[in-house]
């Protein structure tokens, strides 16, 4: 297996797809890296000699934030909005949905599994 960017990447798959296990890579950049080196998309992981990888490190190291750094710098961006106290930051606080979905039905995967209210009965009439 090809190291990249501290991930093992598949040797198995084509080189685009295979780019896409890094964190920060999706298709698009993966096409973009490609097209930088000048390296065949068809090609295989397996088949790429180290000059080919090299380059690819090269260009994933120098031009896009990836991985451990990209993690870091997303959880900075959202202790910054919980530290001013900004909306987005209370939403997160609160851990409810922050780009406006509503929450009376549906937000199960943020809020968690349901909570049973007991003591919710009708009224019974005489």
């Amino acid at each position: 297996m090809a190291r990249i960017s501290g991930v093992d990447i598949p040797d198995n798959k084509r080189i685009p797809f295979a780019l896409q296990y890094i964190h920060g890579i999706g298709a698009t950049r993966a096409q973009a890296i490609m097209d930088k080196t000048r390296i065949n998309s068809d090609a295989r992981v397996r088949d790429l000699s180290d000059a080919e990888l090299t380059r690819i490190r090269e260009v994933i190291d120098r031009d896009y934030l990836v991985e451990g750094d990209l993690r870091r710098e997303v959880r900075q961006n959202v202790q910054r909005l919980i530290d001013i106290n900004c909306y987005r930051g209370q939403r997160h606080r609160r851990n409810l949905p922050v780009r406006g979905q509503r929450t009376r039905t549906n937000a199960r995967t943020r809020r968690g599994s349901r909570k049973t209210v007991a003591g919710r009965r009708k009224a019974i009439k005489k």
